[in-house]
């Protein structure tokens, strides 16, 4: 009965006719948990109740909703992690579903971008046809388009931006972007692409030109003529197809039509005279002192630019400002670099300045061509003739004296040399000067010896053109150019009367040998002569 007993302790109760039994007290524990109380049943069977121990078999009804909201905590946590997961790896890629030319682009860097557009710009052709059996392939260079690959792989990166919330677009895979070519078309370049492939040379309408002449330093124009070229539309359009859809092939037709010249006469003739003007313009660079040059047309047309728009018909000229720079860098100081020059002065016994032998000249050194170049350049660009002074440093020239005591007094008149030392005459001799004439008289002025010779070889011209020697002249003493002081012993007739009329010389003073000689010896360089009176038109003797 024990294990019967047992058996219905854990049966099921039932409810309608269960008698509860209050505990018993006493026995030093009080009914409770662990303390078991019994129920007797209508049959008289006792049944066991209260909490002796908990049932099993019960489950907790929120335990599916809390392991419900674990999965999804965990889904959640695990969809932000691969969010800002794929956020940051795609931070400096091509983002999900990001594609060029039908290629998905999808996790490359900008490098490989950079690959994959030059690949697809390579891939990208168009073949244009005419009617008449013609046929190229272009590429898209070719075809006037300049593609910014840089600029294209920014378009490419940047395709799906972070403008919405989180930037959930940007690593979105099932939202897509194609992007197409970031570039710039030229129909322009294209048409005369396509004309130069599909129309011969001697076809072809050609532009007049204008270029310059050095022989005589003109720009001179160059009339082009009408021709056939190239109508384009349809190959524009697929041009354009291209950029927005690069990666594939495609065709498209052309047709023929007759062009004017792309740039007239009248447009030629204008940029020619433009041209002309600023050579016949004198720009005259100065030192400020003793030197100063024009700048020649040759070097203004070397820095010329002409530029034929033939898009517009017109020609542009120009001037290179890098050129005027670099050439006045080189000119500037080779033209206007001067050394100083001592100047010397030929003195009487009194300190009175009687010739300078030797002009003075400043020392001159151009310092900077920078702003010389900048007032050239806008002379050229204004069309106006310019002086410009140079930016220089100057070193004033000094002055010596030398004291001469001698001086002869040449008098055409009389023909006579009187030689004088410190104002008084010394000597007189008889002489026999140039023919009268612009070919032979002896120039008047005043001059000094410069140079001399006690025996040389003379040459020059006769009037009528036919050359003279003279050999062995003697006692020579130059004082002006080729005229000076020298025997003629061929000619004492004429030095004995005086009569250069008849007997006169090239120019230089005929004497007697002794008399010559006196000269060459007792008459040192820087001797003062002065060169007086009218030449007679006979004997004066």
């Amino acid at each position: 009965m024990a294990d019967e007993h047992l058996l219905d302790e854990f049966a099921e109760p039932n409810n309608d006719e269960t008698v509860i039994i209050p505990p018993v007290a006493g026995g030093g524990a009080a009914a409770g948990y662990g303390a078991p109380a019994f129920a007797a049943t209508a049959d008289g069977a006792a049944a066991a109740t209260g909490p002796s121990r908990p049932d099993a078999r019960r489950r907790n009804p929120r335990l599916p909703l809390i392991a419900a909201l674990i999965v999804v905590g965990v889904l959640l946590v695990a969809a932000v992690a691969g969010f800002f997961t794929a956020r940051w790896y795609f931070g400096d890629k091509a983002a999900p579903g990001v594609s060029l030319g039908g290629v998905s682009v999808t996790g490359q860097t900008h490098d490989e971008l950079v690959d994959t557009v030059d690949g697809v710009v390579a891939d990208t052709v168009v073949t244009v046809r005419d009617d008449e059996g013609n046929e190229i392939t272009a590429t898209l260079e070719d075809l006037g388009v300049s593609v910014d690959v840089d600029a294209t792989v920014d378009d490419l990166l940047n395709a799906k931006g972070a403008d919405e919330l989180l930037g959930l677009t940007r690593v979105n895979p099932f939202v897509s972007r194609e992007v197409g070519l970031h570039a710039e078309f030229d129909d322009y370049t294209m048409e005369t692409y396509l004309t130069d492939a599909f129309v011969s040379e001697d076809e072809r309408a050609v532009a007049s030109t204008i270029a310059y002449d050095p022989a005589s330093q003109r720009y001179a124009v160059t009339e082009g003529r009408q021709g056939r070229s190239v109508t384009a539309d349809e190959v524009a359009s697929a041009v354009k197809h291209a950029i927005a859809h690069p990666g594939t092939p495609s065709t498209a037709t052309i047709a023929y039509a007759d062009v004017d010249m792309p740039i007239g006469v009248d447009a030629a003739n204008q940029a020619a005279a433009f041209a002309n003007q600023r050579l016949d313009n004198p720009i005259v660079i100065t030192n400020g002192n003793a030197s100063e040059f024009q700048l020649p047309a040759d070097a203004i047309a070397s820095w010329t630019v002409v530029t034929n728009d033939l898009e517009n018909g017109t020609i542009d000229v120009s001037y290179n400002e890098q050129a005027v720079a670099d050439y006045l860098a080189t000119a500037m100081p080779e033209r206007l670099n001067q050394e100083m020059v001592t100047q010397e002065d030929v003195v009487n016994s009194s300190g009175a300045v009687v010739l300078t032998k030797v002009r003075g000249v400043d020392g001159v050194t151009v310092t900077s061509t920078d702003d010389a170049a900048t007032q050239v350049f806008q002379a050229l660009q204004a069309g106006q003739p310019a002086t410009v002074q140079a930016t220089v440093e100057v070193v004033e020239h000094d002055t010596t004296q030398t004291v001469v005591t001698m001086r002869i007094v040449v008098d055409k008149s009389s023909q006579t040399a009187t030689v004088y030392n410190n104002d008084a005459a010394v000597r007189t001799f008889n002489v026999c000067t140039g023919t009268p004439g612009s070919f032979g008289e002896t120039d008047g002025g005043t001059f000094y010896i410069y140079l001399k010779y006690s025996v040389q070889d003379m040459t020059g011209k006769n009037e009528d053109g036919s050359t003279y020697l003279s050999k062995g002249v003697k006692w020579v003493s130059y004082f002006n150019g080729g005229e000076g002081f020298h025997t003629a012993s061929w000619n004492n007739y004429g030095i004995a009367h005086g009569d250069p009329a008849n007997y006169g010389s090239h120019g230089c003073v005929n004497m007697y040998e002794a008399d010559a000689q006196w000269i060459y010896d007792n008459c040192p360089e820087g001797t003062i002569v002065q060169v007086v009176g009218t030449t007679p038109s006979g004997p004066v003797r």
